[in-house]
């Protein structure tokens, strides 16, 4: 069997958002669901997560039906439970009700013993002005990596 790297990433999160925390978190996949990953077949665009009854949750995470999945298939886009320490739920949920912050997902991936795991972030929305700084930062470092190149 070839191991090859599944990992797939939010890059619009990066634009939209200031990422001020991350954090690791382990996610409950049915079969199907897990199958679907290593085929690399999810998106990530507009996932974020909420709380409900102090537990954390992914929703608009779209993960494709499985190809060869039978009446066991899984709904793409239902709402998927993480998997993090009491302690660190406890700190993420007293900063989004106190600061109006949210939990967006940067990265889905598989870890090295076959695990699903996602990156999230606690993350303050960038006003306008914030992201044309952003793209300005970005050309002229551009600009300076490739006048490094000719000479």
């Amino acid at each position: 069997m070839i191991n090859k790297r599944i990992e797939i990433r939010n890059k619009k999160a990066s634009y939209l958002f200031e990422f001020l925390e991350k954090f690791i978190a382990g996610i409950q996949l049915t079969g199907t669901e897990i199958k679907s990953i290593r085929q690399g077949k999810a998106n990530l665009t507009d996932a974020y997560c909420f709380f409900r009854d102090h537990e954390l949750y992914v929703k608009n995470m779209h993960i494709a039906e499985y190809e060869y999945g039978t009446y066991t298939n899984h709904d793409p886009v239902r709402e998927r439970k993480l998997l993090l320490k009491r302690s660190e739920l406890k700190r993420l949920e007293k900063k989004v009700n106190e600061r109006g912050l949210t939990i967006v997902v940067i990265r889905l991936f598989i870890n090295e013993r076959g695990l699903a795991k996602v990156e999230i972030a606690l993350a303050r929305g960038k006003k306008e002005y914030d992201r044309r700084e952003d793209i300005k930062q970005r050309d002229a470092k551009r600009d300076i990596d490739r006048m490094r190149k000719k000479y």
